[in-house]
């Protein structure tokens, strides 16, 4: 098979390495300890001195053991019962029944040593009387130098001191074979004989049993075997290696304490498989193990005061865990009674019932010391209730992880094949990275043509698969009716919602509504993380796919519409919802034709509490016949873009929670007063031809009003109430808004109000500041008529950032504002008559202050000593003021270049990003070179700049695009992931070309070809292949390249366009990895660099790479080269 590959492929799970080598330490450690006890050779490990070096690995094996020994003394006996074990265990020795004896060991028995994984040497009493056994010890021992060959030895009725001496019975013997013989044979025999008896081995004089030391050397010798036996568990199972790292620190194999360890997630994320892959690693180091699968389906849930069925659970434990079927359990004590000084490994898959763990492991104390139990679980809860403090989340696999787990069931291979990229992408993002998912709809794509798949795709869109759903509902079923219930909600409408939303909507539905949100948490059914609520979209689909079944033939009977055909269905004909009907998602943005609903479309859905529809500007979605709503319950109403110009007045809205109806065509929201004592948030923004909002002062709870881009509204209502709770007031772009209520005085809990672009606002209600206690964010950009801030905005001392960007006729700031120590941002961009800032103060937290062209700026006083990002283009200021030296914090200093500005102060090893954008300069000023902290240097537009000279060598970042007279680079970059943006600089020479290519990590420059160096090509974007010499059977590889693409413009007139809107329609967009890469439009063409990584496994024979352009119709691939980069040592390790 050959390995296709989209640019780059991660390395895939290679055999837990970390986790493997410490195991194998680990395990060395605790048979020293048994080889001590049981011989007396000088060597005090079992295993071999010489590990194998690691091209043994992939030898080609005829035997599993070659053993050495002379027939007479061993033979009948020892020999025979050790054969019989080998048997048993499964292991091949050699045997060499049909080879002729000769004076010489011939070729036949020197490709037998050689092609065994490893040699026992037998030494008895006349072992050394053969000279053919002799010959067999010298090519042995040359094995195992030169090809790292596993050697044990086992000195049978014969002491090892005699060997290395050759002393006693076994010394007379050696000297009688060496009569006659050359002093050449008798040197490599007399070294062969010292070196084995140095061998970790066995003593026969420390057994009494033989037989047990019979089985003792079997089961050491398959031990071994297993361990030398490169691991093929973790073909196809992509991060599992990821996975064994993260779970070492919690296994803690180290320790001798007995620990419990959780595996938990979600069903269908590969729990089990991760168990399954540990329990191999680690099970032959521990005297007992057992792996318990799939308990919640496999065996009974016992109750709590159910004792025979707990009895039964660790019956069938204690069976499996001892080899022993059909054990009798008289009682609960046996686990401990007998385990408890027995070092073991025991995997409980799958438990859902904290009976179930007290029937099997209830205390760490009922195991001997170093054992380790691995419990998986998707209910959180178990852990915290038996007290597993170690417990392993798992994560959904990262977009390429994901792919390429799709891809090993879809086409056998860890990437795509040609022309199924975006297909199999697709398919990715419909099993949302759940890797049982992404399983399942790979074996059902698998062998599918092209347009196959595409004929699938719609179907796989809304519905799932048999296989998923089953495992899936398994943990749905386990819900209370309740929470069931509260499940629904969110698979229907409230996923990827905020957490306190979710909450108000259905405190009237559920009691203690976030509790029963932690118990779908701790079942892994949701997720709560950064104050969101999401569930996984295939458990959205199980959800969807409950309710559908709840009338599959009528959907007017069900909780939730959510299908948009079957939506349309319900809305425009003559029959009417149920009171079944609960909520409405209708996303009119993709229906695609016109749709006028009835105006009895809602008249029977008389318990209608949620109800969104989503449009868009171009939608044909019409209520021509008006509206008639019945429901008292509506609890949330989202309508995008909404048709009427008033909402129906008949509306009961006594327990509406949320209004959204941004983007409508609404004159008046209703007429009269409404009772609307639940309401707290409302959106009304862009209503461009509403006027006046309604009488809100039964609004008492309203906290969020956002108004934003209501062009048309003049004011807002006078009346009281609805002020009482606000926390948000956002007026941006209210242009027809003449002035604001004096009742927005008594908004004491007002947090943010924004007046940005309110341009016929007259006067800023200065009323609001002295009583804005509250008040974090202002926001009062575009007033025009603002001449100075009044002295109340000291008292809002609470405020974090102050938005006065560009008030043209600021002319200064009240001392005052030094009371704003929490002030954290200052924008004062654009304020074009602001001549100075207040003096002898000190703003503590202000960490962000933009001046961008206040152009009558002259000075900049010290008014913080934490200022992190200072932006002085624009200004007046030509030096960089003096307080910089006390700014222990500053990273970003952005201002105009001028000439005497010949140095930054105290500055130089502070700053990390410069900016010296469109700066007349024919050269870098000499101190940039002594900035040791500059990681990004920005020099764009700087069209006199001729050459770059030396700057730091290790810079991330350097965009020196637009420099048009830019022709030379004098500075070397020694970071090999440093990014470099040449666009536009038409004239820099070859040399520096050449340079740049060379020695970045990504990069844009100009260029009509790729360079003959990047020797794999293709040409017009086609695919490029590289044959792949024959690997033997190692682990997976990652080759490095560095990639060039020449990039093209389909029409060659796009590149003289100026607007900011045709040149980010015409930016080159290249897709690597999934991943977007944007470039700032060139003018012509260029070239952009990357590095790229593709994993080979010895199976590999061929490389695919496949480059696109995201937007073809502006750019396309002229021609793209690879070039193989040299791996290191250090890489290599």
């Amino acid at each position: 098979m050959h390995s296709s590959f989209f640019l780059t492929t991660i390395a895939a799970a290679i055999g837990c390495l970390t986790l493997f080598r410490k195991l194998r330490s680990h395990q060395d450690a605790n048979k020293e300890k048994d080889s001590s006890s049981s011989s007396s050779s000088p060597a005090s490990s079992l295993f071999p001195s010489t590990a194998p070096p690691p091209s043994s690995s992939s030898r080609i094996w005829t035997h599993h053991v070659f053993p050495s020994f002379r027939g007479e003394d061993v033979r009948r006996g020892f020999l025979s019962h050790i054969q019989m074990e080998f048997q048993r265990k499964g292991i091949t020795p050699f045997i060499d029944n049909e080879i002729k004896r000769g004076e010489s060991i011939g070729p036949e028995l020197v490709r037998a040593i050689r092609g065994s994984k490893m040699a026992i040497i037998l030494i008895s009493r006349n072992y050394a009387s053969s000279k053919w056994c002799l010959d067999e010890l010298v090519e042995i021992m040359k094995s195992r130098e030169e090809l790292g060959q596993t050697v044990m030895a086992i000195f049978y009725k014969v002491d090892p001191s005699d060997v290395k001496k050759l002393t006693g019975h076994f010394g007379k013997v050696f000297k009688k074979t060496c009569a006659g013989k050359t002093k050449e044979d008798i040197g490599r025999w007399r070294q062969a004989l010292a070196k084995v008896a140095t061998i970790a081995g066995y003593h026969s004089d420390n057994w009494d049993n033989e037989a047990a030391m019979i089985k003792k050397i079997a089961t050491d010798i398959s031990n071994i075997l297993n361990y030398s036996t490169l691991s093929r568990d973790f073909d196809g199972l992509t991060g599992m290696r990821a996975h064994m790292e993260k779970m070492e620190p919690l296994l803690c194999l180290e320790s001798d304490e007995v620990r419990m360890i959780g595996i938990w997630g979600p069903s269908g994320i590969g729990k089990t498989t991760i168990a399954r892959v540990a329990y191999n690693q680690l099970c032959n180091s521990f005297q007992l193990s057992v792996f318990m699968e799939n308990i919640k389906a496999t065996y009974k849930r016992p109750c709590s005061d159910d004792y025979s069925a707990k009895l039964q659970l660790q019956q069938q434990f204690m069976s499996q865990i001892t080899n022993h079927k059909d054990m009798e359990i008289p009682h609960l004590g046996v686990v401990q009674d007998r385990l408890k000084d027995k070092k073991v490994l025991v995997v409980l898959d799958g438990v859902d019932h904290l009976v179930q763990l007290d029937a099997m492991a209830k205390e760490t104390w009922w195991f001997g010391p170093g054992s380790r139990i691995i419990i998986t679980a998707q209910d959180q809860k178990l852990f915290r209730a038996h007290g597993i403090n170690h417990v392993y989340k798992v994560d959904f696999p990262h977009s390429d992880e994901a792919l390429q787990i799709f891809c090993i069931s879809a086409f056998g291979q860890k990437s795509p094949k040609h022309g199924f990229h975006e297909l199999a992408r697709e398919v990715t993002e419909l099993a949302g990275k759940l890797p049982l998912g992404l399983r399942v709809m790979g074996s059902y794509f698998r062998g599918m043509s092209e347009q196959e798949w595409e004929k699938s795709l719609p179907r796989l869109k809304t519905s799932l698969d048999a296989d998923i759903r089953s495992v899936l509902k398994f943990s749905y079923d386990a819900l209370d009716d309740e929470d069931q219930c509260l499940f629904l909600h969110i698979a229907c409408l409230f996923s990827y919602e905020k957490i306190h939303k979710v909450e108000e909507h259905l405190a009237n539905k559920f009691l203690d509504v976030r509790q029963r949100l932690n118990v779908l948490a701790e079942k892994s059914l949701i997720s709560i993380k950064d104050g969101y609520i999401t569930m996984h979209s295939l458990l959205e689909k199980l959800g969807r796919d409950i309710v559908r079944k709840q009338s599959i033939h009528d959907p007017g009977q069900r909780q939730f519409l959510l299908d948009k055909s079957e939506i349309c269905e319900v809305l425009t004909g003559d029959a009417t919802g149920s009171k079944s009907v609960i909520g409405i998602e209708l996303d009119y943005n993709i229906t695609g034709k016109e749709l006028d609903i009835s105006e009895k479309a809602f008249e029977g859905m008389s318990n209608l509490q949620f109800l969104r529809v989503r449009g868009s500007a171009g939608n044909t979605l019409q209520l021509s016949r008006g509206l008639n709503y019945q429901s008292h319950k509506l609890g949330l109403l989202d309508w995008s873009h909404f048709p009427m110009t008033s909402f129906p007045s008949t509306a009961n809205l006594e327990f509406l929670v949320e209004l959204i109806m941004d983007h409508n065509k609404l004159e008046k929201l209703w007429e009269g007063i409404k009772r609307l004592p639940s309401l707290k948030w409302m959106d009304l923004s862009y209503s461009v031809k509403l006027k006046e909002l309604p009488d809100l002062s039964t609004a008492t709870n309203l906290e969020k009003l956002y108004l934003e881009g209501c062009s048309s509204l003049v004011k807002l209502p006078s009346t009281n109430g609805y002020t009482n709770n606000l926390e948000k007031l956002d007026l941006r772009k209210c242009s027809s808004m003449i002035n604001l209520p004096s009742s927005i005085g008594n908004a004491t809990s007002l947090q943010k109000l924004y007046l940005g672009g309110c341009s016929s606002l007259v006067e800023l209600p200065f009323l609001i500041l002295g009583n804005a206690m509250n008040l974090q964010s202002l926001d009062l950009s575009g007033f025009s008529t603002l001449v100075e801030l009044p002295c109340s905005i000291g008292d809002a001392t609470n405020l974090m950032e102050l938005e006065l960007n560009n008030c043209s006729n600021l002319v200064e700031l009240p001392f005052s504002i030094g009371n704003l120590k929490k002030l954290w941002r200052l924008g004062l961009k654009g304020c074009s008559k602001l001549e100075v800032l207040p003096t002898n103060i000190n703003l503590e937290s202000l960490g962000v202050l933009d001046l961008y062209n206040c152009s009558m700026l002259k000075s900049f006083p010290a008014i913080s000593t934490n200022i992190r990002a200072l932006d002085l283009r624009g200004t007046a200021i030509e030096e960089v003021p003096l307080s910089i030296r006390s700014w222990p914090r500053l990273k970003t200093l952005q201002m105009s270049y001028f000439e005497n500005l010949k140095e930054l102060p105290h500055a130089l090893e502070r700053i990390t990003c410069l900016q010296l954008r469109d700066a007349e300069i024919q050269e870098v000023p000499l101190w940039v070179k002594k900035m040791s902290c500059l990681n990004e240097f920005v020099l764009r537009g700087c069209r006199d700049l001729v050459s770059l000279p030396p700057i730091r060598e290790s810079l991330y970042i350097l965009d020196a695009r637009d420099c048009e007279s830019l022709e030379k680079i004098e500075c070397s970059f020694h970071n090999p992931n440093v990014w470099l943006n040449f666009a536009n600089c038409l004239k820099l020479n070859q040399e520096a070309r050449d340079l740049v290519i060379k020695n970045s990590g990504d990069a844009v420059i100009p260029g009509k070809q790729v360079p003959e160096y990047f020797t794999h090509r293709a040409t017009s974007g086609d695919p490029l292949r590289i044959k792949l010499n024959k690997r033997p059977p190692l682990p997976p590889k990652s080759m490095r390249f560095k990639a060039c693409v020449l990039l093209v413009l389909v029409n060659e007139g796009d590149g003289d366009d100026d607007d900011d809107d045709e040149k980010k329609s015409r930016e080159a967009v290249v897709v690597i990895r999934s991943r977007e890469h944007i470039i700032y439009p060139p003018l012509a063409e260029h070239l952009y660099t990357f590095q790229v990584e593709a994993e080979v496994t010895s199976s590999s024979n061929e490389l695919l790479f496949e480059f696109k352009m995201k937007n073809e119709d502006v750019w396309k691939i002229g021609e793209c080269g690879l070039l193989q980069l040299h791996v290191n040592e250090h890489d290599e390790r």
